[in-house]
């Protein structure tokens, strides 16, 4: 009984351990199959690190190529800012300058009241001017009689006159300031000879405007004008000829070391010699109206002293167009 249960037993165990042993020896005598396993898990895994390398390579050029615009953005913003910084100095440092001149202005003005006066009075003859125009165009065009128009045309006339008082009367402190023309715009100044108008020119703009001419009237007018430019140029001649003796007197004195009173005698004769100069100028701009006035019939006068208003007028409006402007724009 005991041999048949120990055999029992035995067969049992080695049944047992025939069963397990059949997956050893299976997976023993079959290389090749887990040589290809391994090959492909390795494939596998090496697809899978690669994928992930190129994605990371990818992500980092993506940031790389982020951030190189950025870079050059901000370069971009940072010349910007610097363009707009130069732009404020620049502005700053004008502001300053125009500062500085008015104040030299005001006290220039301070020390020479006479030159005020005539400014403020300056500004006043002008619209007392544009009023007297206006009136005259209101009676031209009311039909009014020849006495009518004359008697607003000598007031125009003698309305210039006191132009050139006024500025005679401010010579006397100031002749710089006159002939430099201070006191009219800039586009004003720029058609300006000896502290106004050019009588010969003035003449030569106002032709068309008195036609129709007879042929003594062309005579004359052709006189007078060739007579307003001999004067002109002898004028502007000793104005020159005043100018290079100044100039020549100031480098002696510099080269020769001469001393301040020297440079302030010279100065006194030249503002007497410069005055002179201004005062007879405006006299020819006075002497031109009349003389013109004569010449001309009443109305044709009348056109003339309309047109020589309308010419100052549309300088001084182009010069508001000008000051207006936005600035930056050339």
């Amino acid at each position: 009984m005991w041999d048949n249960t120990y055999d029992a037993h035995l067969g049992s165990n080695t049944n047992h351990n025939s069963l397990t042993s059949q997956p050893d020896t299976m997976l023993t005598d079959n290389p090749d199959s887990n040589s290809q396993d391994s090959l492909k898990s390795s494939r596998d895994s090496d697809k899978s690190v690669s994928y992930k390398l190129q994605r990371r390579l990818a992500q980092n050029r993506e940031a790389a190529r982020k951030s190189r615009l950025k870079k050059k953005a901000y370069v971009q913003d940072l010349e910007l800012g610097r363009l707009k910084l130069a732009k404020l100095e620049h502005e700053i440092e004008r502001t300053r300058k125009q500062a500085a001149y008015m104040d030299l202005s005001n006290t220039l003005h301070g020390l020479l009241p006479g030159i005020v006066t005539f400014e403020k009075n300056y500004d006043q003859w002008v619209i007392d001017q544009n009023k007297k125009e206006c009136e005259l165009a209101t009676t031209l065009q009311n039909d009014a009689s020849d006495m009518e128009v004359r008697v607003i045309v000598d007031d125009i006339v003698n309305h210039y006159q006191l132009l050139f008082q006024m500025k005679a009367d401010a010579a006397k402190t100031d002749p710089f300031s006159l002939l430099c023309g201070s006191w009219k715009s800039p586009v004003e100044r720029l058609f300006q000879w000896l502290g106004g108008f050019r009588p010969s020119e003035i003449l030569y703009i106002l032709m068309p405007r008195f036609e129709p001419l007879t042929d003594t009237q062309v005579v004359n007018l052709s006189r007078l004008r060739h007579t307003c430019r001999q004067a002109e140029d002898a004028l502007t001649q000793g104005l020159d000829k005043l100018e290079q003796t100044l100039a020549q007197s100031v480098a002696i004195n510099v080269r020769e070391g001469g001393s301040y009173e020297t440079h302030m005698s010279s100065m006194i004769e030249v503002h007497e010699s410069l005055e002179n100069f201004l005062n007879q100028a405006d006299h020819l701009r006075h002497r031109t109206l009349e003389q013109m006035s004569r010449i001309l019939t009443i109305r044709q006068a009348s056109r003339g002293l309309l047109a020589l208003g309308e010419y100052f007028q549309r300088l001084r409006v182009l010069n508001s167009l000008w000051s207006s402007r936005p600035h930056g724009i050339n």
